[in-house]
């Protein structure tokens, strides 16, 4: 995680960053205090959906997906989680059991801090607050964005969306020289991508090799770069299949 010391005004101080990247100096040295770290080893899971709420953690490095199980016991992904980024936390202030799993998808250094902890930090803290209150409506925005993504798009525009905005998020880790080519940072299998998209794995190649094709991404094992950024985005804008 940053380390940077420039002390935040607001919600908007570091558009699209993680949570702990949002806190300023004092507000993390405080978190850290009231936690420890640990380190995940890929797959391992960070908290159990069904689980009590007993912690939140903050991913120091490393990447985690979020999936739920349905009634047929299929995990579907949801959502990704990097650097900074706070999870585990809605059951925790809602007083609910977990309703998702996070599970490492490489290794994972985290922050875990017991929920009476957290919530003494943010009663300390109030912008803390209002911080997390943003992670929760960023997090809805992208999942209804998505959604509409879902029912808009088909096949190979369908990843092109999802790739294009893991382009985006990885991009704020780790930018890209002279707007190159970007590793998409997550390493998600083209099973994983298909759960995310709702499509088969079969599918998933499919328009991975419509990609390739137009010179767009390049993949190798659990691993895409998006070659051309501003074409993955304008094919994923398009309204034509």
């Amino acid at each position: 995680m940053s380390e940077r010391t420039g002390t935040r005004g607001g919600l908007a101080a570091d558009p699209g960053g993680g949570f702990w990247d949002a806190l300023d100096a004092p507000e993390r040295a405080a978190l850290r205090n009231a936690g420890r770290t640990r380190s995940y080893q890929p797959r391992a899971p960070l908290c159990y959906q069904g689980d009590d709420s007993d912690h939140i953690i903050v991913i120091e490095s490393g990447w985690a997906k979020v999936t739920c199980a349905g009634e047929d016991g299929r995990a579907v992904v949801l959502a990704v989680r990097g650097p900074g980024d706070l999870v585990c936390e809605s059951a925790v202030l809602g007083r609910r059991e977990r309703s998702a799993t996070v599970q490492a998808l490489d290794h994972v250094r985290a922050l875990i801090v017991p929920a009476t902890r957290f919530t003494a930090f943010l009663d300390a803290h109030p912008r803390a607050w209002r911080l997390v209150s943003g992670t929760f409506v960023r997090r809805l925005d992208d999942a209804d964005r998505r959604l509409r993504a879902h029912v808009s798009a088909q096949g190979a525009r369908r990843l092109a969306i999802l790739l294009a905005d893991l382009a985006d998020l990885s991009a704020r880790h780790a930018p890209p020289v002279g707007g190159g080519p970007i590793a998409i940072a997550p390493p998600l299998s083209q099973e994983e991508l298909g759960s995310w998209m709702d499509a088969s794995r079969e599918t998933v190649a499919r328009a991975l090799s419509a990609l390739r094709r137009e010179g767009l991404v390049s993949t190798g094992w659990r691993r895409v770069t998006v070659e051309d950024p501003a074409g993955l985005r304008a094919f994923a804008d398009s309204s034509e299949e």
